[in-house]
């Protein structure tokens, strides 16, 4: 697998849709459309400057429609929607997108600034655009960018990092995404976020959904925690995935880093900062799953991504054996820096769950340690299953090589899980046979190799090492919390209390 052909899609993606359609998940894309009915299809789209601001600056929106007049509504979405700003009346122009929009984005103009004032709280900006086609029919277009705080922990002990480098990986509007590849050089390699992202994968022009829409993006995840936090009366700065990497001093204001759904690609200096947060007393939660697979490097003052993945044999890096930097597996024995060594988890020993390999799991997890005050007042016992009613267990999960003792699991550490990591509840878990052959050659240099796991584990646990690291090993946790469910509500609550205190 660590070769394709240029025209290829990579055979993880090709088996994930086939496990959609398998598990019932509806999956539509939108058929080729000729030149001329191209030209005549009436659509507004819209991206901002970068994805995230402080009071103060301004964001420029650059938008192509083919109306001649159109509006905006800019609203945050918390627990409720709050309208904050809107204009009508903006006079419509048409941009060409390049071929090559996917990796090195649009170009368009920018259309109008919008001045973020100071009393605009931290959090996330849905940017809704509105216009009529030529025949009066309604058309709609979607943008976002996150507003950071401009008192950075003073507020709020909690910040929330949403996974924009995932949702930016799977977003194939305007060309490849990362899980495809194309016939111009690094397209499959490299992707713009100097393009439409909010609507782009999520929705196609006429309703229709991108093969990629179920496995990244605010809405499938991120939005349901931020609405049960908002409403349970937490209160949470916001920030993007790059903001890790771009603001050292950011990250220092908190006691809590969140992490929440599908948070797949992270780059060198993102991990290094939130290491360093952890080594000086800082707290992480993961509620999230495949978290820092993998490695990828930001390019073009961050307007741009890298990420070899399977193919990295032709990364620049690679050839110049720049080991450390190469943008394939951060478990890759080249690289030699698992993520377990700063989730105590990996995909590498989870797998799928309800998805895949795992069709008929039940969706919960089976609690181990229920004396861990992270159960505390939810009466649950040894044995007891959490969260099944709403599959809080589901598509990626991660876990640790353990082994039984005394009847429960324990790490064995030769994965890169830090000592002192506790495992307190765990659901089944495999790999597709191509992700376990990929796996075992980048950890052990062969497909076959003794060590590699055929079966895995959804692995919820925690670790301290200055800070306390906790973790779901799941990307579905938010669904519990979207449900209602008593038991997830109150784990969360112990986490958020305790790790942000």
């Amino acid at each position: 697998m660590t070769h394709q052909d240029d025209h290829s899609i990579d055979r993880r993606a090709v088996l994930k849709t086939a496990a959609g359609i398998a598990s019932g998940i509806a999956l539509t894309s939108t058929p080729a459309l000729a030149a001329d009915d191209k030209a005549k299809e009436s659509s507004i789209e819209a991206y901002p400057a970068r994805l995230s601001y402080e009071p103060g600056e301004e964001v420029a929106l650059h938008v192509s429609t083919t109306a001649a007049k159109y509006s905006v509504e800019i609203a945050r979405v918390g627990a409720k929607r709050e309208l904050v700003w809107s204009k009508d009346d903006i006079a419509g122009a048409k941009h060409d997108t390049p071929a090559n929009a996917s990796t090195h984005g649009c170009r368009w103009p920018a259309s109008l600034t919008v001045h973020v004032p100071g009393d605009w709280k931290s959090g996330y900006y849905s940017v809704t655009l509105k216009a009529a086609e030529t025949q009066g029919k309604p058309i709609q277009g979607e943008a976002f960018f996150v507003v950071r705080s401009a008192r950075p922990g003073k507020q709020a002990r909690i910040l929330l990092q949403l996974t924009t480098n995932t949702w930016n990986a799977y977003n194939n509007w305007g060309g490849p995404c990362l899980y495809e590849s194309g016939p111009r050089p690094l397209q499959g390699a490299r992707v713009s976020f100097e393009r439409p992202m909010a609507r782009g994968f999520l929705t196609k022009p006429k309703g229709e959904h991108s093969n990629w829409a179920q496995y990244a993006g605010w809405h499938n995840w991120e939005r349901e925690f931020v609405r049960w936090a908002e409403a349970a009366g937490y209160q949470l700065d916001y920030a993007v995935n790059a903001d890790l990497e771009e603001r050292l001093e950011l990250l220092k204001r908190y006691r809590l880093v969140l992490s929440v759904g599908h948070d797949e690609y992270w780059s060198a200096p993102m991990r290094d900062h939130l290491e360093a947060l952890i080594a000086d007393g800082g707290n992480v939660a993961f509620f999230s799953g495949n978290v820092c697979y993998w490695q990828v490097r930001l390019e073009d003052d961050g307007n741009a991504m890298i990420g070899y993945k399977f193919g990295y044999e032709k990364d620049p890096f690679f050839k110049e054996k720049k080991n450390k930097l190469i943008a394939t597996l951060w478990s890759n024995r080249l690289i030699d820096r698992p993520e377990n060594q700063l989730t105590g988890v990996s995909f590498n020993y989870g797998g799928y769950h309800r998805f895949g390999s795992v069709p008929r799991g039940a969706g919960g997890y089976t609690i181990h340690r229920p004396k861990h005050w992270i159960f505390d007042g939810t009466k649950l016992e040894w044995g007891d299953v959490l969260g099944a009613q709403h599959k809080i267990v589901g598509y990626e999960c991660d876990g640790c090589e353990f082994v039984l003792k005394d009847g429960l699991p324990v790490p064995t550490h030769r994965d890169g899980t830090p000592e002192g990591f506790e495992i307190l509840a765990s659901a089944p878990a495999r790999l597709w046979d191509s992700d376990l052959e990929f796996a075992s050659k980048s950890l052990f240099g062969d497909t076959e190799h003794k060590d590699r796991f055929t079966h895995g584990a959804a692995t919820m646990g925690m670790y301290s090492r200055g800070g306390t690291v906790f973790t779901t090993g799941c990307t579905e946790w938010s669904h519990g919390l979207a449900g209602k469910d008593p038991l997830v509500q109150q784990i969360t609550r112990n986490v958020l209390d305790r790790l942000s205190a």
